[in-house]
């Protein structure tokens, strides 16, 4: 994979390709301030995806559009009939409606929220196609451009999750590969899927006034009962494995027992059965608390319910370490003349992962901070380098002529 690297850096199209990317790389930070100053909220992706849209048609991609899942999708049909190679960046921020987007310049730094993440994976996936088309680059296979939604947290991976399971738009099969842009930086190279599953948990009893129908079973009680279990649990380090209460609340007034109460859950880990098993565990001490603070209650008052409503399934898996794909970016990072770090996160790369797809998730180059804050930043320190290796790695899986 190194020689084929090798090889690639002294094409000469891939160095017209790379002194494109290099040359335009004011326009590529102009493009990320712009689509970042866009609301994009999961869920609401249509203005940044529309522009999207707007820019790959300008730079010369065939069959733009935007499916019923709201993700933007363009084509380069260079060996047309062959098994699509994937390059992907989500459109959506972690941030809500109500939350200011501007992006202020100060110095070399930019700021504002969702400024890296993923303003930066979108304006290198933009760089990356208009590079490869403004130079002809030939590919033996076609490469999708797409801009997805809902790739963070209840969005629930949405958009890739649609885009790869009813291959409406990835054409002949399963693609041969697939690269999601996300972020900032240009050492990692995540080849590890961080899986999760993510609860809503709901305790319901009777309720009733503070003092007169103190007794009754409490759906505060059971959260705090709930809350404290999972706190005490045994989690395993390798694999590596958590288990959070990322929110709790109920109740309608201090002098009112609450009729409900709830608490959110995000479990995690690398591998499936770990993940499995611990949502065995977790399952278990729910139906404890539930059951500890029934057994206190009043005689002839009615139990608690419990409900857990599954509000989010993110596939784990790896692509292995050999595979081309990933010795591919290996291989970029070790031609850059930068330190590589296989690592695990949960992206987009989740779900190709879990349907047999080569996935991978690089960072689009830079420096970054803050992420999901809204003081977020982003400084374009070697930012044109971080397009260069994810041009490299699309290009040697795309089979460069």
């Amino acid at each position: 994979m190194n020689d084929l690297i090798s090889r690639l850096l002294a094409h000469e199209r891939i160095r017209a390709a790379r002194r494109h990317v290099e040359r335009a790389d004011d326009v590529t930070l102009a493009r990320q301030a712009a689509l970042s100053a866009t609301p994009a909220p999961t869920g609401a992706e249509g203005a940044r995806g529309a522009r999207v849209a707007e820019l790959f048609r300008e730079i010369g991609l065939s069959h733009v559009g935007v499916d019923q899942a709201g993700n933007v999708c363009g084509w380069l049909a260079n060996g047309h009939g062959s098994a699509p190679v994937v390059l992907a960046a989500h459109l959506d921020t972690v941030f809500g409606p109500e939350v200011d987007v501007r992006v202020k310049r100060r110095g070399q730094r930019l700021e504002g929220p969702g400024i890296s993440d993923n303003a930066r994976g979108l304006a290198a996936l933009l760089a990356v196609a208009e590079a490869i088309v403004a130079t002809g680059v030939p590919t033996a296979r076609p490469i999708l451009f797409a801009a997805t939604v809902g790739e963070e947290g209840s969005g629930d991976l949405r958009g890739v999750k649609y885009l790869l399971n009813g291959k409406r738009e990835t054409g002949n099969g399963k693609p041969a590969a697939f690269i999601a842009l996300d972020g900032a930086g240009l050492e990692r190279v995540i080849h590890r899927a961080l899986g999760s599953k993510r609860y809503h948990v709901t305790f319901r009893g009777p309720g009733g006034h503070s003092w007169a129908a103190f007794g009754v079973a409490n759906p505060a009680n059971a959260v705090g009962r709930a809350a404290a279990l999972l706190a005490d649990l045994p989690i395993a380090t390798a694999p590596r494995t958590t288990c959070a209460v990322v929110g709790l609340g109920g109740g309608t007034g201090l002098n009112s027992i609450p009729q409900d109460a709830w608490l959110d859950l995000d479990l995690r880990s690398e591998d499936p059965r770990a993940l499995a098993q611990l949502d065995v565990t977790v399952r278990a001490a729910l139906e404890r608390a539930a059951d500890d603070e029934n057994r206190t209650r009043s005689t002839g008052t009615p139990p608690l319910r419990l409900e857990v409503q599954l509000v989010g399934d993110r596939p784990c898996g790896l692509t292995p370490r050999a595979h081309p794909l990933v010795q591919a970016a290996i291989a970029a990072n070790r031609a850059l003349g930068r330190d590589c770090e296989l690592a695990s996160a949960s992206t987009d790369a989740n779900a190709p992962i879990a349907l047999g797809i080569p996935a991978i998730a690089l960072g689009a180059g830079g420096k970054a901070g803050d992420a999901h804050l809204t003081t977020e930043w982003f400084e374009n320190v070697e930012g044109a380098l971080g397009i260069v290796r994810a041009l490299l790695v699309t290009a040697a899986m795309a089979e460069v002529g």
